[in-house]
């Protein structure tokens, strides 16, 4: 429990006192400021440093209360959040005190959930990328030394030695090329052209292996969640692994607030719902509500007819959605869930029908 939960800033929150805050830092660099501007600005510096001070504190004791929601790296970056900008005012005397605040770009990092992702990919990544850069490596040192040989004697003030050659070697190879150094005899050129395209295809293989770890990270948590959900619905509890892998590949999850429309009455029936989380209401004669574990709309999926009922969300639901080709894959390779589905269907259109 917190101990002082008015004190507790959220993310969102978070993010926007740092931005003010790195805007007033960029805006008290501007020479022609007034006085009396500056004095706001550094105003609104200390007011979000106090805020950080009392969200540091109120962590601290509910972390010594035995909370440890707050890891430990989290709050080591609050704590870097309040000390750096409190050093600075304290041990620096010059205007420059007030760029110590930069340390607050850390703050929108400490809840991201992007870099503990990207440091698995990274992880995961390492061979292929420590193999790119040593290549890259290889091909650097190669171009430079190339680059002595043939340009030394017409450049000998860029070109003179291998160090001097290689800063022309990385922008050339990055592509970026400032145009500070460019080789000037027809050898000199080729090479700058081989290079250019080689420092293309080595930048692309370090794009194509990120962006394959990242839609593999993503696949991977999606299947898990996925998964979590699926073995949730009690109609899916008892299938062996085999089969339960190719429901999760089929089902797709769905989050619906209180209140929205899930389908309406006379809608072409293109898929049916498992409900994971929360209730569900179905508008006929006699209104039905349905709790976790049940399943509507397949009516339009067997018969092919529009949906005979409108169903809404009670409460914030967690759904799975099969659509109707997946439905014939689940009723081919799962004849017994394909029997309950069709039994229940065929007792509802007996009694109340529904989508």
């Amino acid at each position: 429990m917190s101990v002082l939960p008015f004190l507790r800033i959220y993310a969102p929150l978070n993010a926007v006192l740092a931005a003010t805050g790195l805007v007033a830092v960029a805006a008290l660099t501007t020479p022609d400021m007034s006085g009396r501007s500056r004095l706001a600005l550094a105003a609104v510096l200390a007011v979000i440093w106090g805020i950080y001070l009392l969200e540091l504190a109120e962590k601290l004791l509910r972390r010594r209360a035995g909370d440890v929601r707050d890891r430990t790296p989290a709050i080591a970056i609050d704590a870097l959040a309040v000390l750096v900008p409190l050093a600075a005012f304290l041990l620096v005397g010059t205007p420059d005190r007030s760029l110590y605040c930069a340390v607050w770009l850390l703050k929108p990092l400490r809840d991201s959930t992007f870099f503990p992702l990207l440091g698995r990919i990274l992880t995961n990544e390492a061979r292929n990328l420590i193999g790119v850069a040593t290549v890259f490596g290889i091909v650097l040192f190669g171009v430079a030394l190339a680059a002595y040989v043939i340009e030394r004697d017409v450049q000998p003030q860029k070109f003179g030695s291998i160090p001097q050659a290689m800063w022309w070697a990385v922008v050339t190879l990055s592509t970026t090329g400032y145009g500070d150094a460019i080789p000037e005899s027809f050898a000199g050129r080729v090479l700058a052209g081989a290079v250019m395209m080689s420092g293309i295809g080595i930048f692309a293989l370090w794009a194509g292996i990120l962006a394959t770890g990242f839609y593999q990270e993503v696949r991977r948590e999606d299947f898990v969640r996925n998964w979590q959900l699926v073995a949730a619905v009690p109609l899916f509890q008892k299938l062996g692994p085999a089969t339960l892998v190719e429901i999760v590949r089929a089902l797709r999850p769905r989050s619906v607030p209180a209140g929205a429309v899930i389908c309406r009455k006379g809608e072409t029936g293109d898929q049916m719902f498992f409900v994971v989380e929360g209730r569900v209401s179905v508008a006929t004669p006699n209104p039905v509500e349905l709790g976790p574990g049940a399943f509507f709309g397949e009516m339009a999926l067997i018969t092919g007819e529009p949906r005979s009922a409108t169903v809404s969300a009670t409460t914030v639901v967690s759904l799975l959605s099969l659509h109707s080709a997946d439905f014939q894959m689940l009723c081919s390779s799962s004849p017994e869930i394909a029997e309950i589905i069709r039994k229940t269907a065929l007792e509802r259109r007996g009694a109340a029908p529904k989508g």
